[in-house]
């Protein structure tokens, strides 16, 4: 199976300090990794890595076999990846549809395409998009709300829908799961799933062990921005070096 996203021998120090050191994995496509490990150990360094916002010491960065390593970070979503963030980036302000078309603007080739008021165009692809975005995870009666007044797991989806319109084939998730309630999180789980079965590849960051076992078939583990286990989390956490920094402390509980 190729690889979507593949890292060989990363690192990135700041301040002399090594946050990421000869890191390499890769995730394959249409499948979905975790980047597990006690806090300060580098997961969302890597996260800045892969998206640009931190430029790479040493290493290479390959999405769908594109070097990206050095690529702009606001080119990289024409390879296909992109990311969400813990803290939610919707306009609160707007509408989820709104929100959903602003998204859509990243997939422009053409300052026309930029300056065409999808407001004024009848049945405008744009919208047809969105709505059928909406409505293939079931949030389709949220079209027309406004952001800011939706439950705080309904706009977590949402932010995942509008990733996904922006042409992400490799999507980066901070924490999707951090604040939901069961229900929630059962939801979004269930959208997850549903973005695998079409291909979509999934970087994860996540605590929640139940969530990442349920979603993700293999885990990296990361400690002082080393790689110490890879593999499925069944297996993973058996292991010493691991139980030790990270996976352990949950279990004694």
């Amino acid at each position: 199976m190729s690889a979507a996203l593949s890292i060989t021998s990363l690192s990135k120090a700041f301040a002399g300090v090594r946050a990421i050191d000869d890191l390499s994995f890769e995730v394959p496509e249409g499948k979905a990794v975790a980047l597990i490990g006690p806090n300060g150990a580098g997961k969302t360094t890597v996260f800045n890595l892969v998206s640009g916002v931190y430029p790479v010491d040493q290493g290479v960065i390959l999405v769908k076999g594109v070097d990206v390593t050095n690529m702009p970070s606001r080119k990289r979503i024409s390879t296909g990846v992109a990311r969400s963030f813990q803290n939610i980036r919707l306009m609160a302000h707007l509408s989820v549809l709104e929100n959903l078309l602003v998204g859509q603007h990243v997939r422009n080739a053409s300052l026309w395409s930029l300056l065409t008021p999808y407001r004024l165009a009848p049945n405008h692809r744009w919208k047809r998009e969105a709505l059928k975005a909406l409505a293939e995870s079931g949030l389709d009666g949220y079209a027309y709300d406004t952001v800011g007044a939706l439950p705080y797991g309904v706009r977590k989806r949402i932010d995942l829908v509008r990733a996904t319109l922006a042409g992400a084939s490799v999507l980066m998730l901070d924490e999707p799961a951090a604040g939901l309630n069961p229900t929630e999180t059962n939801a979004l789980r269930e959208d997850l799933r549903a973005l695998k079965s079409r291909g979509l590849t999934l970087l994860v960051v996540e605590h929640d062990m139940q969530f990442v076992e349920s979603v993700c078939e293999n885990v990296v583990v990361l400690n002082f921005g080393q790689k110490i286990a890879e593999g499925p989390l069944s297996v993973v956490r058996q292991d010493r070096l691991v139980r030790e920094a990270y996976l352990g402390a949950e279990e004694e509980t």
